[in-house]
């Protein structure tokens, strides 16, 4: 019984001891330090040696994040959203830290908002820093625009890619309305203020005033495109079709540079500043 006492009592004292001294390591190391200078609290994962950032840009691109309801938080199904406030946030932060030398962005999305897309290519491009983006299952519309931003980008074969255009497709119940016995009442202060209302049909006149705005978006995205990717306008706007490619033909037509993943960034980082990558993991929120 007094062995298996003192068994018990060392076991006790070793658990206390090991829970203390990791406390100490988080709290009073250089680790710690950085994280919370940082603003990153929890979010950052950084080795000490750590001079290569790495930013996800993961599911739905919007322009902030919202807390979600219960009935979001319990939907399995639910797709991620990463915001454009958080990743310029990082981006700014990365180009003041003097231990980051590089900056990998990794895409895995089928777009968003176009002006989150925006902004997040716009910090990119602003980046002294060198900025390699890698392609995963996919770089979709706004994805692809934020990709077009770093200096280079690796892509798989198997990888979707492009999607260079605008939609803004919905579904119209208004014949399902009138079948069930629905009728629509207009009081709206202008003609064109339920313009998209789905339980009404789209007029002419409206439809015209859809395609004007979509005109002027495609033609920006186009534009940025040609370019970030150092592409003739003209050439681009024959793949603007909204079409997407695989990874091969996207470098044939000059939408990526290579065929390659985050190891062949890491190769191309070693090789042209010098310096043996260690990563440091962002880890945004997601929804």
């Amino acid at each position: 019984k007094t062995i298996f006492k003192a068994i018990f009592l060392v076991t006790i004292v070793l658990t206390i001891a090991m829970y203390w001294y990791d406390q100490y390591i988080f709290y009073f190391t250089d680790e710690y330090d950085f994280m919370n200078e940082q603003g990153f609290s929890e979010e950052l994962w950084c080795p000490e040696d750590s001079n290569v950032a790495v930013i996800n840009i993961h599911g739905n691109i919007v322009t902030y994040l919202t807390e979600p309801s219960y009935q979001e938080e319990s939907d399995s199904t639910l797709p991620d959203s990463v915001s454009s406030e958080e990743i310029v946030a990082y981006i700014d932060e990365i180009e003041k830290d003097n231990n980051i030398k590089a900056v990998i962005v990794e895409i895995d999305s089928y777009g968003g908002y176009p002006v989150a897309s925006e902004e997040i290519m716009n910090a990119l491009k602003r980046m002294v820093k060198p900025t390699i983006a890698v392609i995963r299952e996919g770089a979709v519309s706004g994805a692809y625009l934020i990709a077009s931003g770093a200096d280079r980008i690796y892509a798989s074969e198997m990888s979707d890619v492009g999607g260079i255009g605008i939609t803004a497709s919905y579904l119209d119940y208004s014949q399902k309305n009138r079948q069930e016995g629905i009728i629509y009442q207009q009081l709206s202060s202008g003609k064109f203020k339920d313009t998209g209302d789905p339980d009404k049909e789209l007029t002419t006149e409206e439809k015209e005033l859809y395609m004007r705005d979509i005109k002027i978006l495609h033609e920006a995205f186009v534009k940025r495109i040609a370019e970030n990717r150092g592409l003739d306008i003209e050439k681009v706007e024959k793949l603007a079709d909204g079409s997407t490619m695989l990874g091969k033909a996207a470098k044939e037509n000059g939408l990526i540079d290579e065929i390659g993943n985050i190891y062949d960034a890491k190769e191309w980082i070693k090789n042209e500043l010098k310096i043996e990558p260690s990563l440091c993991l962002l880890k945004h929120k997601t929804r």
